[in-house]
């Protein structure tokens, strides 16, 4: 045999794309020559692209262990490692190829991309930059920026790598995606689909497409393509999560009785696949259906695949259900396996309080809150417990009539009156508005909320509310006096002009908010658009927003403070406390707009 001869044939046929007659060849060397790296290295890569990444690595391996001074080697071995996720190893095989050959810019780039997958963006940026210091007319290291720029939330930067990537080649179509995927994740989804068509023109057609598609038409209100995309995405990867779960809150809120059929389908179909499993009872229990829940999170730790995840999500269900002795002992199990987990923790946590047993639950809170001392989650959890535990701290926390105000918003600039104001917002809210059922995550029931951050909105009406919420955000922090330890003293001596979200909720007959907390926020709010006449009842109470009892609630801790809706009045209090609503009645909907903000 020429083995020479046979190499170079080998080697056409894989950059050819044929695998299968690749590995024949480099199989029938290998048989002859069993110290043939090229050969074997070859037949890794063959093997690699029929879709047997374990049987691929190991020839990868054993090329490595044949010829270890050959940089290509472990720059091959490192990309499957990473396509693989194993990123630590990844990491490890790059650098030994770049040890071997510094200018290896294949490996530099990849071990960026590995580096953005360890969480260790900063790292990236800077490989990306020196990169471009080398060549300034790289597309690819422009594209690399932006993603690590993207994951350290430096969104304009992010944006204009990727612009600076196209320029340099208009054909680069990972450069048009992320583009597109980054202008949709920023609230610009016009701008988004235009991006990722021109992906779409220039090759690609893959689940992340799919995904951000569907994710910017939502935001253009288009539901039906939305839906159509999400499906394509699910299609295409189905064993994806967040596919599977975008695919069911948006049937979910079209109102689709049948909203979680696909996810069903594939989780009944990998009935060992954990991840699927749970996310199916999650759907589940989130849409109300208890029962259904319970039973695929109880078939599961039957099963012996009862992971802690799979603990705690049961113990949240046995919680809605009103069984707290039995959440509590599933909680504590969850806890007890993955204690560093903060919605673990959260959960058991949110179980000792509605069982009223603020002692155990106080150890777990002032661990979190040493962690995190600005959550508003484990501030709104530390209060619950203080309330219980008769302490000093929660008035400190919680003083409702210093930090729940109330303002009464003059119309912005062009608007003869608020009244003009609210009916000009009535309008346009209406066209946004369009779905028939809430978000399956959201603390609304019998309502709908929209889907776009009303901060991207270029309604006039829109801006112009937005616009004269600033004027009673500064005196509510004008008007704070509160000690440095307070958690609201940064927004008492910081600017507070840093929206962190903005959106609308139209409640209908029978809807209300549960109690919750606002995590993104710092200080909340509720502005009131328009309102059912019932609201005027001072008795009666309907659709008024109420203030200090917990979302399930303990032992001694019903509302304490109530506070009336009217059009044209606006809410603010801290984005810890807890607060939902009560009910309305009648048939006219309760039209809000609520925004949260950080001091800047």
């Amino acid at each position: 045999m020429d083995s020479q001869r046979e190499l170079e044939r080998a080697s056409r046929a894989l950059t050819e794309g044929k695998f299968v007659e690749c590995a024949a060849i480099c199989g029938a060397i290998v048989a002859q020559d069993a110290r043939n790296a090229l050969a074997t290295h070859l037949l890794g890569l063959a093997i690699k692209e029929t879709g047997d990444w374990p049987q691929g690595e190991q020839w990868l391996r054993l090329s490595v262990q044949l010829e270890p001074a050959r940089a290509e080697f472990h720059a091959n071995l490192a990309n499957l490692l990473r396509r693989r996720k194993k990123y630590r190893q990844a990491e490890q095989s790059y650098r030994r190829a770049l040890e071997l050959a510094p200018d290896h810019r294949p490996a530099q780039r990849s071990l960026a991309l590995t580096l953005n997958d360890l969480g260790r963006a900063p790292e990236a940026e800077a490989l990306c930059r020196a990169l471009i210091a080398a060549d300034e007319g790289d597309p690819e290291s422009w594209v690399l920026l932006g993603i690590a720029l993207a994951s350290l939330k430096r969104f304009p930067e992010s944006e204009a790598a990727y612009r600076r990537a196209i320029a340099l080649d208009p054909d680069n179509s990972v450069a048009h995606h992320n583009l597109g995927a980054l202008l949709s994740q920023t609230q610009r989804p016009d701008a988004a689909l235009a991006a990722l068509e021109n992906a779409g023109r220039l090759g690609v057609d893959s689940y992340e497409l799919a995904f951000n598609r569907g994710r910017a038409l939502l935001e253009t209100y288009d539901l039906e393509g939305a839906e159509r995309e999400f499906e394509r995405a699910a299609a295409l990867q189905p064993l994806n999560i967040e596919g599977q779960l975008q695919l069911a809150r948006v049937r979910h809120m079209r109102g689709d009785p049948k909203f979680a059929r696909s996810l069903a389908r594939v989780a009944d179909a990998n009935p060992d696949n954990v991840g699927l499993r749970r996310l199916f009872a999650e759907v589940l229990w989130r849409a109300g259906n208890l029962e259904g829940a319970e039973a695929v999170l109880r078939d599961l730790i039957a099963r012996g695949l009862g992971t802690a995840q799979v603990r705690s999500t049961l113990a949240a269900v046995l919680q809605e259900a009103g069984l707290l002795k039995e959440a509590e002992a599933f909680a504590a199990e969850a806890a007890q396996a993955q204690p560093a987990d903060g919605v673990i923790v959260e959960i058991l946590v949110s179980i000792l309080l509605a069982r009223g047993l603020p002692e155990d639950a106080m150890p777990f809170i002032e661990t979190r809150r040493a962690l995190s001392p600005d959550s508003q989650a484990w501030l709104a959890y530390e209060a619950t417990a203080a309330r219980l535990l008769d302490r000093d701290r929660y008035q400190y926390l919680c003083d409702y009539e210093r930090f729940v105000q109330v303002y009464e918003v003059a119309p912005a600039t062009g608007w003869s009156s608020i009244e003009e104001l609210n009916a000009a917002l009535r309008e346009a809210l209406a066209e946004r508005h369009r779905f028939r059922a809430r978000p399956l995550d959201q603390t609304l029931r019998n309502g709908t909320q929209t889907a776009r951050s009303l901060l991207a909105d270029t309604h006039p009406a829109v801006k112009a509310i937005l616009g004269a919420f600033m004027e009673p955000i500064e005196q509510y922090r004008r008007s704070l006096d509160v000690d440095a330890r307070h958690p609201l003293y940064a927004t008492s001596r910081g600017g507070m002009s840093r929206f962190t979200g903005a959106w609308s909720v139209r409640l209908h007959r029978g809807g209300y908010h549960v109690n919750h907390f606002h995590p993104e926020g710092w200080l909340s709010s509720a502005y009131y658009v328009d309102t059912p006449p019932e609201s005027d009842d001072p008795q009666m109470r309907q659709g008024w927003i109420k203030f200090g009892e917990p979302r399930y609630p303990a032992p001694g801790t019903p509302a304490e403070r109530f506070v009336q809706p009217k059009p044209g009045r606006l809410v603010l209090f801290p984005s810890y406390m807890w607060h939902g609503t009560t009910p309305i009645h009648g048939d006219t909907p309760r039209l809000t707009i609520a925004f949260d903000v950080k001091p800047d």
